[in-house]
């Protein structure tokens, strides 16, 4: 699709999506957005695909936004909706396997919680930073972690910015997979190959009825999260943090 985005049919039914934009450490640059949003309306496209595996490259899932568009956001110039990247996964209608083999961060995690399936890795470091820069969670955050982590560890990832290894997640007793690196994209294939087994038809009607009631509720928590940022996210102190933590 793109250099920073390699669309792979691994087999006729399963399509492997990495993401590789080594210049940016796989945070939301343009070409990422653009070439993610190219592929899933390719795969939506498409009357063969069962199953979508979504991974990154190295020890890098996904980053969350750049130092630029969290600026753009703050500055007025931009809205994390005006390229809706956050829930490709959740409105795709076939299955989508999340191989979170690297770090997720901010909106990268949390755009791998939309995923049908979710894989970690022991090593890797998952959090939602975004009140370490001052401002509140967007992406569907406050939707889709209380419903895959449930409300406790979602205040400690949200409120505080907590951060944890693969390993700590998995001692809090997440309901995912925790591999060794090495080991969660095989897994994930294995998982696609069970997967595909089954009829394509009854896979898209069967998970169009289990996310249906996310796919409802998330345009107001959207909403709700846009009015929060129109609140918090222009204050000068989040400019201050966003040039000097940004990175760290």
């Amino acid at each position: 699709m793109t250099s920073v985005l390699h669309f792979q049919e691994l087999e006729p039914e399963i399509v492997l999506l990495r993401m590789q934009d080594r210049v940016h450490k796989n945070t939301f640059s343009k070409e990422l957005i653009d070439g993610l949003m190219d592929a899933f309306e390719a795969i939506q496209a498409s009357h063969t695909y069962k199953v979508v595996i979504l991974t990154g490259y190295d020890t890098y899932f996904a980053s969350g936004g750049t130092r630029e568009g969290l600026l753009a956001i703050h500055e007025g110039r931009e809205k994390f909706t005006d390229k809706n990247i956050y829930s490709l996964a959740l409105n795709c209608d076939i299955p989508v396997i999340a191989a979170m083999q690297g770090h997720g961060i901010g909106g990268g995690l949390i755009m791998g919680l939309f995923a049908d399936f979710v894989i970690l890795s022991r090593e890797s470091v998952y959090t939602t930073n975004f009140m370490k820069y001052g401002f509140t969670p967007g992406m569907g955050a406050t939707c889709i972690l209380p419903r895959k982590l449930g409300i406790s560890l979602t205040e400690e990832l949200l409120i505080n910015s907590g951060t944890y290894r693969g390993a700590e997640l998995e001692k809090r007793g997440i309901p995912f997979p925790v591999l060794p690196r090495t080991e969660v994209l095989d897994h994930a294939i294995d998982l696609a190959r069970e997967i595909a087994e089954k009829p394509r038809y009854s896979l898209i009607l069967l998970k169009n009825h289990l996310v249906a009631p996310i796919r409802k509720e998330l345009p107001a928590i959207i909403e709700q999260e846009v009015l929060m940022h129109e609140k918090t996210f222009h204050q000068p102190e989040v400019r201050e943090r966003i040039h000097t933590l940004f990175g760290k």
